[in-house]
């Protein structure tokens, strides 16, 4: 059984990384722009305004959300590694009081 504390550290981490993700491509996108490390098409670097959203318009917004998803994938990849790799060394158990035991057959004698 999980304990309840992981579903709430699970719970702040779907909403941290997306946050974090977004802060930081939308730095990435702004020094991009300063030392060209990787040329955007115009497309993605238009000011996006939202009608009817008291809003400012939003500048390079297509930019920052493919640069966030992004980081994004590589944050919740990089978390389940390392989940992976704690659990391994932790010597958790494969099996939860959910799943079936595995079937042991005889090994067949070869001739």
């Amino acid at each position: 059984m999980v304990h309840p504390i992981w579903r709430g550290i699970g719970c702040l981490m779907l909403l941290i990384i997306p946050v974090m993700s977004y802060a930081a491509a939308a730095l990435i996108v702004e020094s991009n722009l300063l030392s060209r490390w990787i040329v955007m098409p115009p497309e993605l670097m238009i000011t996006v305004r939202i009608p009817y959203v008291p809003l400012p318009p939003i500048p390079h917004l297509f930019a920052n959300l493919l640069v966030g998803l992004v980081l994004m994938v590589l944050g919740f990849g990089a978390l389940t590694i390392l989940y992976t790799l704690i659990f391994r060394l932790s010597g958790g158990s494969f099996l939860t009081p959910l799943d079936a035991p595995p079937v042991y057959r005889p090994r067949r004698r070869r001739r």
